[in-house]
């Protein structure tokens, strides 16, 4: 038997086999198997080349991934926000290749790709849906789009970005493992656990783990326990935009607003627009920008003062250190010390080493080494 009917042999049974405490163990490590498995059959296939896929060079300041079924409008919005020119058509799978286009918004380079349209099933490989799977791991971002008509189809988004190891909107669990020579799993928590030890072990086993520390820094699920061992999960932020709001009565938005709640999406956070019409695209670039957590620095620079127009873009939380080494150039080896003026500075040119965490509308002047 290979991987893929192991895999599907294995998937039925858990399907098949009803969850409570007397079960909890053997379903624990049916996971624990199924994970193992799927992540040999995905070393193969890589390794293999499997299905050529898509590849797409990261450009700009951040990547953002639009998900969507087919004709949900990912191409028209693409066209509308950057400047891309995606084929666009009222027929599925316009979109064959994945379409880049640069967003150029409060200063960032926002790479979008528009990836062509998932179907369900995409993660077990239909429609090339790893292959497009594939491009989605390595955004900053990703927006679900949908269709005012179809939102249940953000369960089955959700669903398909599980199975290839996305885990959307959520941190990865405080599990921390170290290997060791002898005396067999050693396992301590912070807090209580749900799951017993036997049951812990018997994962950390199928995992090849004979004797390791654990550590547990939250109460684990049997999924977030095995998440927490395993190297290929990709935590990706979100967020959702509803498409085709043109085409419906005022009276439906009632309708949509309760379809959304029921996924614990919340209407005053989902972005409503109409990419055909170009409406509540403005607010769309905001909600981009908010949720990819990035800053604006604006550089003095010698001789010619502060450079208003193109600031210099980073992730929030970042030091003096990680701008000059985003510079590049001899900046890092001729760095002196640098004077910050603006909201992360006590008085205005501070003096501050490459420790200096910066805030969003710093004014940042080098001083370098001759």
């Amino acid at each position: 038997m290979g991987l893929e009917e192991d895999i599907e042999e294995i998937e039925d049974e858990i399907a098949n086999t009803p969850y409570n405490k007397s079960t909890e163990a053997h379903i624990g490590r049916l996971k624990s198997k199924l994970a193992e498995k799927k992540e040999k059959l995905e070393n193969q296939q890589s390794g293999s080349g499997g299905g050529g896929g898509y590849s797409v060079e990261k450009h700009g300041d951040a990547t953002v991934a639009l998900v969507g079924f087919p004709s949900v409008g990912k191409s028209s919005m693409l066209n509308s926000l950057t400047n891309a020119e995606s084929e666009t058509g009222s027929y599925e799978f316009t979109t064959l290749d994945v379409n880049p286009g640069m967003l150029s918004h409060r200063g960032a380079n926002i790479q979008m790709l528009d990836v062509p349209g998932l179907i369900e099933g995409a993660a077990s490989g239909r429609g090339d849906g790893k292959q497009v799977l594939a491009v989605v791991r390595n955004a900053d971002l990703i927006v679900f789009v949908l269709s005012v008509f179809e939102i249940e189809q953000y369960d089955r988004l959700r669903e398909e970005l599980y199975d290839i190891n996305i885990r959307v909107d959520r941190e990865p669990p405080r599990v921390t493992v170290r290997p060791k020579i002898k005396d067999g799993i050693k396992i301590t928590s912070s807090t209580e656990q749900d799951l017993d030890e036997e049951t812990i072990s018997d994962v950390l086993r199928d995992q090849g783990y004979v004797n390791a520390d654990l550590n547990l820094q939250e109460n684990v699920t049997i999924d977030r326990l095995i998440d927490g061992l395993m190297e290929n999960r990709e935590y990706i932020p979100s967020i959702t935009c509803v498409n085709k709001v043109d085409l419906i009565e005022p009276s439906y938005k009632e309708t949509v607003d309760e379809q959304l709640r029921e996924r614990d999406l919340d209407p005053e956070e989902v972005t409503f627009i109409s990419a055909e019409k170009e409406k509540g695209l403005d607010a769309l670039k905001d909600r981009i920008w908010g949720n990819l957590d990035l800053i604006r620095i604006y550089m003095d620079k010698p001789g010619r003062g502060i450079d208003w127009e193109e600031p210099l873009v980073i992730e929030r939380g970042s030091t003096v250190g990680e701008a000059v080494e985003k510079l590049g150039g001899e900046m890092e080896e001729r760095f002196r010390f640098a004077r910050v003026s603006g909201p992360s500075a006590t008085h205005d040119e501070q003096q501050v080493g490459e420790g200096h965490v910066l805030e969003d509308e710093d004014v940042l002047k080098l001083i370098l080494r001759r």
